[in-house]
């Protein structure tokens, strides 16, 4: 399953933490973030339950970069 959440994040480089750290989060197949964009492109493994691995991710993110956000 994918989906995409619209996210706020300052600089290029927060935007590449961000996904690295998405990446990392249990459930997560693959994450992409386009900084132009605004937007955060998951891919959920086979069974995850996206919501609840979303909310892990988003600790995640605040752990490397605290003043960003993924609108869930």
């Amino acid at each position: 399953m994918k989906k995409v959440y619209g996210v706020e994040v300052d600089c290029a480089n927060c935007a590449a933490k961000m996904e690295e750290a998405v990446r990392k989060t249990e459930g997560v197949k693959d994450a992409a973030l386009s900084f132009m964009t605004l937007k955060l492109r998951v891919e959920f493994e086979e069974g995850a339950d996206a919501d609840k691995v979303m909310k892990e991710a988003l600790k995640n993110c605040k752990k490397v970069e605290d003043d960003c956000e993924i609108f869930l």
